[in-house]
Formats: C-alpha cells, structure tokens, sequence
C-alpha cells in the first residue's frame, strides 16, 4: 500500500538532558490515509447496525456503499495507476475480491474488507511518517547557531552551516557545541550522552575532543571547527539511520514478489473457472456463479487470519505488561533471534550516579555519616550529575546538611565551600591531592579498578575520605542475562561507549563475557553488521540516541522507554515502556509460541481451502456452503490465534525464558 534550537537553561536542577529536543509529531488525521480509513469505518458502524436489525435496504445500502468509496478509492487508483505501468498491485486486487463479494450479494463482507484494508494503510503511514519526524528532529540537537571568534578577537553569531573547518568557536556554560572540533583553551564538563552514552559529564580540557548538539557544563570552551556540519557525528547518525532502515528493502521487495504472482495467479484461475466451462457450452448464470465461489473460497482471508490473531494476541498480551510491539511483522521477526547485543547506560543499567562506597580515612576522625554529610553539603550548590549523587546519598541515610558558605566550582577539579566553620574540598583525587603516596590514592585506584568514579573529600586541607560512585546495575539484569542466553544459544554481547574498566566491572556482576567499549554510534553499527554479517540474526536493546543507527540495523531492535530518546524509541521495533528489562526474554518467548500458532492456523487454513477449491471444481458446491466453510476455518484460526490473549500465555513465556 502505498503509502529553531533554544539552549537549555541551567539551574539548581542541573542542565537539561542533552537529547530532549521538541519533539515532532504528525497527528494521524493530519494524514489524508487516516481520514479516508476514519470515514470508512465510521460509515461500516453506521450500515451494520441497521442491517442486521432488518432495516429496509435503502438505510443501509448507500452506508455501505460510500464506505467502498472512501475506503477504496486511493488504493483501487493506485492499482489502476500501477495497471498502466504493467503490474498488477493487490490494492487492485482487494478492491476487486471487496466488489465480487458484492457482486453475489455479499456487501457486508465486502464493505468489512475495504475497512480493513484502509485501516491498514492508514497505520502503515503513520508508522512512516513518525519515524521521518523523529530523524529530522535529531538534527534539533545541535544549535542552529554558534559564536564564532574572528581574527581581531572579536565574537559573531553564525549559523553552524557557515562555519568551516579551522574556525574558532566560543561554548559559554550551558550551551550546546555548535560543531564537532578539538578544545584549543578552557575546561569543562560535556554531557555527550547522546554520542557515547555515557552517564556521567566527560571532562574536557584542550586537546580533547567534542561533537556538536552535546551539552558544555559550567566551563567555558574555546573548540576548532575540524568538521562541516554536514559531516558532524549527528549528522551522520541521520545517515546511518536512514541507510540501516533501508538495509530492510530486500526483504519488502521479496514479499511484493510474492503479492504479484498471488494477484497474477487468482485473476487467471478465476478467468479460467470462468471462460472454461463457457467454452464448452456451459449456461453463463451457472459459470458466473461458480467462478464468484472460487474466488470466495479461494480468497486468502482465512490464510490472513491464521496468521493475524496469533501475532495480535501476542502484542496485546506484550502490551498489558509493559512492551510495546509496533507490528505483526515485528513480532514474527522477535522469535527468529539469535544473537542480543545490550546497551550499558540506561539499559543494564539505571542510567543514573548513586553513591556506592563511604570510605572515611581513620586519621580523619570522621565516621561514613559525617563524612558523606560534610561532602553533601559542599555539593549541595552545584549542578554537577556527581554533585546530585552525593546529596541524594545523604537524604536517603536522612542526614541533615550543615549550612554552607563561600561555594566555588571549578571545572574538572571539584567544588569547594566552607561547612559549619571548616573547608570542604570535593573532587577529583588527581587533581585534589599533591601527595600521589598517600593512603587516600590507593582507595581511589582502588575504586577505579572496580569500575567506579573516586571522588576525594578534603577537610581543611587534609584528604578525608573517598567516595565511590557508578551507575548501578538494574536488579533484573544478571537474570535476564541468563534467560536471553538460554533462549538464543548464545550469551549476549555488550555494546558501549563508556570506558573499558567500568564496562568489563559491569558485565562481569550481569554475567556477560564479550564487552566492547568505548564505541562511537559508528562503531556499534559496524559491530552489529558484522554480527548479521556472520548469518546471525542480532537484536539490539538500547536507549539513547547513540544507539539508533544499531537499533535500525539490526534485525530487531528494542528500546528502553522510561529513559529512552525519541529517535531511539522511533526507530526501534519494540519499546519495554515499564523499563522491566525480565520482559524482553519474555516477549521474546512469546513471539516463538506465536509463530508455532502461525503454523498451525496455516496449515487449518490450507486444508480447508484445498478441500473447498476441489470441491467447487471437481463438483457442485452451493454457494452458501461455501461461504459457510470459508468463515468456519477463519473462525477457526482466529479462535486458535486468540489463545494468545490470556494471562497464561505471558506467564509461560516469562518461565520459559527464566527456567
């Protein structure tokens, strides 16, 4: 079927996420296949009623009369339209299988298949049309315009397109980095989740590098330009999206194949049943009504069905606790995985810093309390993710925070602030202590080999304590490992950008074996295709936009919903909307239960086509037992299908994927 960048305030709250551009969204009336699919349907509710009340036929007939207009006007142009070009679409074959039903008296059935179908491409465009919105609205990441410095040392706003490769650009706190380029002078922290996913703001100092539309801290940057625009780390993360997705064509190509030999093959033998018989003499009453039962019994409604309800059940079913299917398609293609690459960040993780380790020094005097009470008030005034860590770390153990005074940030070093009399520095170990012998330096190496961030805490001038903080593994990750590795054969693979200590400390406690980290977007595509390109069939699970060009090259994709960008939520298959990750295994299972049903109804399905394709050829089959037999097997595999509906079925698929 055919089918401007304001910047993120800073407050006490911290800098608004990088990725949270406006989001666009296409109204699905707003699509004239919606409105026409609407109109159809609302015109069918009208006629059915009435209908089968025992209205006078003039009530309802025109009902169901406009609704094979609006319903089927479009595609029965289109086919007509493709007709001219040589090729038989079967929009035109649905049309004309929707007016021979009418033709012997079936108007309902008919006017319910133009429904159907129409709802159908209505779905199909609005599917399109999100997915175009949500990769033009990745490009609202990056600012539209950048503060260039001229020669002279003066400043000039310009839009990001005209800035070239070698200019020299400003980055005031709170902004995003208007191009991708080298830091010449200056120190920060950039949020560059969207990039790397990372959890926690990358320090920056010169000769570091930054991509456009991530978000610059409390430090003001000086960066060269050393990409166009065109060719930023986000813009190609569009291409790459765009170009994964299109990967799919082969597959869409095959099954247009299949759609025109089918039509080429019903119009024949209906022709035939037809013209035969009239050639050797046969009444044409008599012909005409046996070729319209050939094309009922004939028809593909019932191998339709056999194939639906299962799947749709299963999505149902998914849905009610939490997973959101976007298509029949994608369930099918969810059972055939064997092979799961896994996001770190927001996936087998929170997404968030917590406070793992209090580690007062014994020379300070100090207990886990004081120390994380004292470290919590100096970082209360700061916007820093680590900063939040601290304080929420205190109000969980419900300390009280000291007053504090004279707060100083200083960017990739720490905060410093006088607490109920006595200065507190907190900050990086390496940058806070001169002594690298002493005692507080091996609990930060320490804490760093475990895939920690050490943060020091000094108390008038003397190390005090250290702190550990990490993004903390979600409570059902080492499970859902096991289950993932149990349905598929094969153990799952970590995909990452963060740092390789961390990444391998994580993926030990969850169970995983292969861990790549440090991966750009590129990079993780590159891993993923060459998994596919080995004959596997990979699904990725991810979250941020770092993820999306992986999420659309592979042969499922499944994002993380509650932290989730909009661009990785688009372009993947299936989102897990409660962010229970137990229930990816699960669906998983369920799609494997819903394809042995498929077979099942196929095979119902084709036994009573058979029979009654033989019967109206090799004798005389009345007409009404013929629609009889036809709308028994679609009751049939629809009943079978329908199975999938009950709680059991997600309950056993859950255990199947955690036995």
């Amino acid at each position: 079927m055919t089918s401007t960048l304001t910047q993120p305030s800073v407050d006490r709250a911290g800098p608004a996420r990088a990725g949270t551009a406006p989001r666009r969204r296409t109204r699905i009336l707003a699509l004239p296949e919606a409105r026409w699919a609407a109109e159809a349907t609302t015109l069918f509710l009208l006629a059915l009623p009435l209908q089968l009340t025992g209205a006078p036929t003039w009530t309802w007939g025109p009902l169901y009369a406009l609704a094979y207009v609006t319903g089927g006007w479009e595609p029965g142009w289109e086919g007509l339209k493709a007709l001219k070009e040589k090729t038989l679409d079967v929009d035109l074959l649905m049309i004309v299988a929707a007016l021979g039903a009418a033709a012997i008296g079936q108007v309902m059935d008919g006017a319910l298949l133009i429904v159907i179908f129409a709802t159908s491409g209505a779905l199909e465009a609005l599917a399109t049309a999100r997915t175009a919105d949500s990769v033009r609205g990745l490009l609202d990441l990056a600012p539209s315009t950048a503060t260039r410095l001229t020669p002279d040392g003066g400043e000039q706003a310009v839009p990001v397109e005209e800035l070239a490769v070698g200019d020299t650009i400003l980055v005031r706190p709170g902004e995003s980095v208007g191009a991708d380029g080298r830091v010449l002078d200056g120190a920060s922290e950039v949020d560059q989740a969207t990039i790397t996913g990372e959890p926690l703001p990358a320090p920056k100092e010169p000769g570091d590098e930054v991509f456009a539309g991530t978000l610059n801290g409390t430090g003001a940057l000086r960066v060269r330009v050393e990409r166009d625009a065109s060719d930023s780390v986000i813009a190609r993360i569009v291409r790459m999206v765009e170009e994964a997705s299109e990967t799919k064509a082969p597959t869409q190509l095959f099954i247009e194949k299949v759609e025109q030999r089918y039509s080429l093959g019903m119009v024949a033998a209906t022709l035939a049943v037809f013209l035969v018989p009239l050639a050797f003499g046969a009444e044409l009453d008599g012909s005409l009504l046996r070729a319209m039962t050939f094309m009922i019994v004939a028809s593909p409604c019932a191998v339709v069905l056999a194939t639906m309800p299962p799947l749709l059940s299963a999505i149902a079913n998914a849905g009610r606790h939490g997973v959101l299917v976007k298509s029949a398609v994608v369930m099918e293609r969810l059972g055939q995985v064997d092979t799961v690459a896994l996001d770190k960040t927001g996936t087998l993780t929170e997404g968030s810093p917590h406070v793992t380790d209090v580690r007062p020094l014994r020379r300070s005097g100090l207990d886990e309390d004081e120390l994380l009470a004292l470290a919590a008030a100096a970082e209360h005034p700061s916007e820093h993710p680590l900063a939040r860590a601290v304080v929420d770390a205190a109000r969980e153990r419900g300390l009280g925070l000291p007053a504090t005074e004279d707060f100083t940030s200083a960017p990739g070093i720490g905060v410093k602030a006088v607490v109920g009399g006595r200065t507190v520095a907190v900050g990086a170990p390496a940058r806070l202590l001169d002594d690298a012998e002493h005692p507080s330096a091996a609990i930060a190496e320490n804490l760093e080999e475990s895939g920690r961030t050490a943060v020091l805490v000094m108390v008038d001038g003397l190390p005090a304590g250290i702190l550990g903080i990490a993004d903390r593994l979600r409570p059902d990750a080492a499970a859902t490992v096991a289950s993932l590795t149990k349905l598929t054969g094969t153990a799952p693979t970590l995909l990452t950008g963060d740092n390789a200590r961390a990444a391998a400390h994580l993926a030990a406690e969850a169970g995983i074996d292969d861990v790549r980290a440090g991966l750009l977007p590129q990079d993780k595509l590159s891993a993923v295709k060459e998994m596919e390109g080995a004959g596997r069939k990979v699904m990725v699970v991810g979250d941020g936009v770092n993820d999306a060009p992986a999420l659309a090259a592979a042969h499922m994709g499944i994002a993380m919903g509650r932290a989730g960008s909009d661009l990785a939520l688009e372009t993947a298959d299936a989102v897990i909307v409660r962010d229970e990750l137990a229930a990816v295994p699960a669906t998983v299972a369920l799609s494997r239960r819903a394809r042995e049903l498929v077979v099942q109804n196929l095979v119902i399905a084709g036994v009573f086509i058979a029979a009654l394709v033989i019967w109206d050829l090799a004798g005389t089959l009345p007409l009404p037992l013929g629609v009889a037999g036809h709308e028994g097997s679609t009751v049939i595999v629809g009943l079978n299908g329908l199975r999938l509906l009950r709680e059991a079925a997600w309950q056993r698929a859950a255990g199947v994927g955690s036995s």
